[in-house]
Order: C-alpha cells, then sequence, then structure tokens
C-alpha cells in the first residue's frame, strides 16, 4: 500500500515548536542572501585577476576566521546563551559583506574576508544551541533537518539570484548578502525577543555529568573524520564552479542553478527521508553511507563527458549524500551532549568544518595548478571513502564500548 504523499510531509513536519519554525525563518532569510561564498573564487580569478592559489588563500582564510569564530561562539553560548550572540553575529556579518565589496586588492580582501567569517561564524554554535534548546529530544533530528531546509531553500533561492547579479555586478553580491544579514537580525529580534528563551522545551532531564567535547575520545575521532568529508563537500561551493566556468564553459546562470538544484532536492526530500530513516539504523550507519555515496559525484565529474547533464548528475549524486550523512551528523553529536555543554560540543562540530574551509582551498589549489581538474576530483572521492571507513569502524566500537561499560558497570554493583 502506497502512503499518502501529503501524509508522508505531514508526518515529517509535526511536533515541532514554533520557536524552530521561527529560528528556520531567521536563517531562510540569512541564506536567502548568501551569494558571496559560492562565487567568492570565481570572483576572485575572473574579475580580480588573482591565481587559483590566491583564491584559494583568501577562501581559506574564511575558514580560519570560522574556527575562532565557532570556538569563541561556543564558549560564549555556554557561558551567556544564545539570543545575544546570534544578534551580534547577523549585524556584525551585515555590516562586513558590504565592506567586503570595497576591498579588490589581495591583501585587503584577505584581512576583510577572515574579519567577516570571525563575526559571521561564530552565529553557528549560539543557533545550534538555540535548536536544541526549542527541542524535545523526540524531534531533535528534525528539527536540525528543518533549520538545514531552511538554509538549502535559501542557498537554492541565493544560488539562483546569485547567478544573474553576478552576471550584471559582483559587487551587488556583497551588499545583497550584507543586507539580509541585517534583515535577519531584525527579524530574529522580533520574533525570538530576550525573555523568551526562557522558554524551554521539557524533556527528560539531562545526563547530570558536564563533560568536555574535548576529552570526549570517541567525538574527537569522529570530528577528525568529519573533516575530509567537509573539504570535499565545500569544493561544490569553491572551486567547483571555476571548473564549471573554466574547463566546462558553463555560464554563470547555470552554474547558480546547479547550486539552486543542490538546495531545491534537500527542501524537497531532506524532511521526509529523515523522518523515515530516523530510528531504524545508528547515525553512524547513515553517515557512512551518506559520504560512500558523495565520493561518487567526484567520479562521475572524472568519467563523465563535460556536458550540463554530467554536472546534474554529480549535484545529485553529492545531495543524495548530503541528505544522508548531515542530519545525521547533527544527532550524532547532539546525543552526546546536554544543556551545560551544547555550545562546546556545536562549536567543536563547527571548528570541523571550518578547519576543512581553510584546507580545502588550499590542496584543491595545488593539485589542479599541478595536476589538474582530474587528479583533484580523483582525491576527493579517495577522501570520502577514506572518512567513510572511518565512520563504519566508528559505527561498531561505539556498541563493544557500551557493552563493555554497562558489563563492567553491572559486575561492580553486583558483586563489589
Amino acid at each position: 500500500m502506497i502512503t499518502n504523499p501529503l501524509k508522508l510531509y505531514r508526518n515529517a513536519y509535526s511536533g515541532l515548536s514554533r520557536e524552530n519554525w521561527y529560528l528556520s525563518l531567521v536563517m531562510f532569510i540569512n541564506r536567502s542572501g548568501t551569494m558571496v561564498i559560492p562565487f567568492m573564487t570565481i570572483y576572485s580569478t575572473q574579475k580580480l585577476n588573482f591565481s587559483i592559489v590566491q583564491a584559494g588563500f583568501i577562501m581559506s582564510l574564511f575558514g580560519l576566521g570560522s574556527i575562532l569564530g565557532a570556538f569563541a561562539g561556543g564558549k560564549i553560548t555556554d557561558k551567556l546563551g544564545f539570543h545575544h550572540l546570534q544578534l551580534g553575529a547577523l549585524f556584525s556579518g551585515g555590516v562586513f559583506f558590504i565592506l567586503l565589496a570595497f576591498l579588490e586588492t589581495f591583501i585587503s580582501l584577505a584581512i576583510g574576508t577572515f574579519l567577516l567569517s570571525l563575526c559571521n561564524e561564530s552565529f553557528r554554535p549560539a543557533n545550534s544551541a538555540a535548536i536544541a534548546h526549542y527541542s524535545s529530544e523526540k524531534v531533535r533530528t528534525r528539527a536540525y533537518s528543518l533549520n538545514r531546509l531552511a538554509i538549502n531553500l535559501g542557498w537554492s533561492f541565493g544560488g539562483a539570484l546569485g547567478g544573474f547579479i553576478a552576471s550584471i555586478d559582483y559587487h551587488l553580491l556583497f551588499y545583497v548578502d550584507g543586507c539580509t544579514n541585517i534583515l535577519a537580525g531584525f527579524l530574529l529580534l522580533k520574533l525570538l525577543p530576550f525573555e523568551a528563551k526562557d522558554k524551554t522545551v521539557k524533556d527528560k532531564p539531562d545526563k547530570p555529568v558536564i563533560r568536555s567535547a574535548y576529552s570526549d575520545r570517541l567525538y574527537l575521532a569522529f570530528i577528525f573524520l568529519t573533516i575530509p568529508f567537509a573539504a570535499s563537500f565545500f569544493q561544490l561551493f569553491i572551486l567547483q564552479p571555476v571548473f564549471y566556468k573554466s574547463e566546462w564553459h558553463l555560464s554563470e546562470q547555470f552554474i547558480g542553478g546547479l547550486m539552486a538544484l543542490n538546495g531545491l532536492l534537500i527542501v524537497s526530500c531532506e524532511m521526509v527521508l529523515v523522518h523515515n530513516l530516523e530510528g531504524r539504523r545508528t547515525p553512524l550507519y547513515f553517515i557512512t553511507l551518506g559520504v560512500f555515496v558523495a565520493a561518487l559525484s567526484y567520479v562521475a565529474l572524472n568519467i563523465l563527458p563535460p556536458a550540463a547533464w554530467a554536472a546534474v548528475i554529480a549535484v545529485i549524486l553529492v545531495t543524495v549524500g548530503e541528505m544522508l550523512a548531515m542530519p545525521f551528523m547533527n544527532a550524532f553529536w547532539i546525543s552526546r551532549s546536554n544543556e551545560n555543554n551544547r555550545g562546546e560540543y556545536s562549536a567543536l562540530y563547527t571548528i570541523a568544518w571550518s578547519v576543512a574551509q581553510i584546507i580545502g582551498p588550499i590542496y584543491g589549489g595545488i593539485l589542479i595548478e599541478h595536476g589538474g581538474y582530474s587528479m583533484f576530483f580523483w582525491f576527493l572521492a579517495a577522501s570520502c571513502v577514506c572518512s567513510a571507513l572511518g565512520f563504519m569502524v566508528i559505527n561498531h566500537v561505539e556498541p563493544i564500548r557500551k557493552w563493555k561499560k554497562d558489563t563492567l558497570s553491572y559486575i561492580r554493583t553486583s558483586y563489589f
């Protein structure tokens, strides 16, 4: 019997708090203006005449700023809460996006990009803590998926519009991105004022032990394996657009459409997919599967002919991998945290993606310069496969470790 599609979608979206919907609306407005990052490498190489290595270095500085911003954001969130930090990050990020339009030398753009990411990326740990704060454990994975849906719906809208704007004037990208950041800040201030922070969704008591994310060895292994996958995935927005433009001679409008396709697939499929998969296997099982599928997208770019349909297939594959892996990555780190250390766990997860933003453009630029795009895409595929194998190992180690811990606890309680 085939389930009514409308019922599938209704079930997938049911049970989420009003505050989670508000946070997702704010995220959608914010990400609708996210046009600068996907086109930054094209802007740097095509308009400012920087080398591919210089463009990669600028994107790496964005990653470095993200690390420092995420670390500081996690600490501030655990100590002072998530509300004011989200507002500060949105407003300051908006100002820096606009300022970036006036920076056209390599040094000034590099410094401006670093400061932008330092402010802008401190938003992520605070936002992650806010989502967990306003959701029950039962729907928490879907609450994060709703937030990802808002991000990707914004990406699809902003990516498509960004391609059109870039074909007119690249500077307009910075202005629109900055204004949407500021608009999102005002919207957050209106919908979720500071006193609303006390409206916590009541849940089972959190684990009483306050454990540092930096001493959780299994979580550190998870973070280590996340980096090569994240560095590969980021190429969809960093160096792949350059490849599509310079090697396959696709237009900016079509490249923007590829970004839109990624977002639209997530918007239409991810919530239903997560709702139907959640609880069937461990999060690490779906993470492993998703990272393997992502590897196939980079293989496709090497074995398929240079054509628009081949680019579409590659985007579909990496998007399926993303939908399988990323929601359950959030589920994994949330399961190991509590209200007292959630900012720290979120910050470390954000830092992993920020490290990926640093190393991805650097090794990408070097590989492309010395071995061409073919070597680059084979390296990305291999990185994903190695990462997936590591997640597979952790998936088998975790139940064994839990069994040993429970057994030892039982022996001590029963016989000593």
